[in-house]
């Protein structure tokens, strides 16, 4: 059952980076090439994330968005390129290093909001938002590929009567 459950966690991970790298906002440059995104112009319609400029899976620079429920988040992936990010609202949790190669939500790091993390390429790492509402911005230059780290599969035990 476990392994069933990690399968299907992996799987709306995967889903859920998916989706960050394919929605986009509808805000067009003005006549002098700015870009201004209202906060409502921004996650409309109950959005997850949003790509605010570029493409992440085409050449050069993006900038996304992405909100965290509570208790949701990542499991255990690297990027190809590197990333720049931004706690915007909340207080998020991440894990990296070798260590973040296998999935323990204990074993976190609580990032203030305000805080600039730097994440290099192929840099293992997960996130998450625990108890509130997190909102992080991300940048980064496309193309992207992210890679999602393969994990233990938990046999469970039989039960002792």
């Amino acid at each position: 059952m476990k392994c069933l459950k990690s399968g299907l966690l992996t799987f709306f991970s995967i889903m859920l980076l998916n989706l960050v790298t394919t929605i986009a906002i509808g805000v067009e440059p003005d006549d002098l090439g700015f870009i201004i995104a209202q906060p409502e112009d921004l996650f409309t319609d109950g959005a997850r994330s949003e790509v605010i400029y570029g493409d992440p899976s085409q050449p050069g620079l993006y900038v996304m968005r992405i909100t965290f429920t509570p208790g949701s988040g990542s499991r255990p992936h690297f990027h190809s390129t590197a990333r720049y990010i931004t706690v915007i609202k909340g207080t998020w949790y991440t894990s990296w290093g070798p260590k973040s190669d296998v999935y323990n939500p204990v074993d976190m790091m609580p990032v203030a909001e305000g805080t600039f993390i730097y994440q290099p390429p192929e840099g293992h790492h997960y996130d998450m938002a625990k108890d509130e509402e997190v909102i992080v911005q991300i940048m980064g230059m496309g193309p992207v590929i992210t890679t999602q780290i393969p994990q233990p599969v938990i046999i469970d035990s039989p039960t002792r009567r």
